[in-house]
């Protein structure tokens, strides 16, 4: 059995589970679609809202990759923040290969 996160996370609550086992098959993908264009837009980075945005899917899809890639190691926080659409603070998501800012926790 695969565990979070290399398999979608939910609360043991019937559609939490069942919206965990729809997006099974596509997470790798997403994930990798995820890191690669948080790779390739170097320092710059994206916050979750961007990153939703760049790759044309919904901010409820994407947010979850980002928490797995930063578990994962792939990418880390880079100490930057910036607007999201509601107005609220960010975290900017830059490649682990970069680093992060000086005291922030990859």
């Amino acid at each position: 059995m695969t565990c979070y996160p290399n398999a979608p996370g939910h609360r043991r609550v019937d559609t939490s589970v069942a919206a965990a086992n729809d997006l099974a098959p596509k997470l790798g993908r997403l994930q990798q679609m995820a890191e690669e264009a948080i790779r390739d837009a170097g320092f710059i980075g994206f916050t979750a809202d961007e990153l939703a945005s760049k790759l044309k899917v919904s901010r409820y899809t994407i947010q979850p990759r980002t928490s797995e890639l930063k578990l994962k190691g792939l990418i880390c926080d880079s100490g930057q923040r910036r607007s999201n659409e509601t107005g609220k603070k960010a975290i900017v998501w830059v490649s682990a290969d970069l680093g992060g800012e000086p005291g922030v926790k990859k």
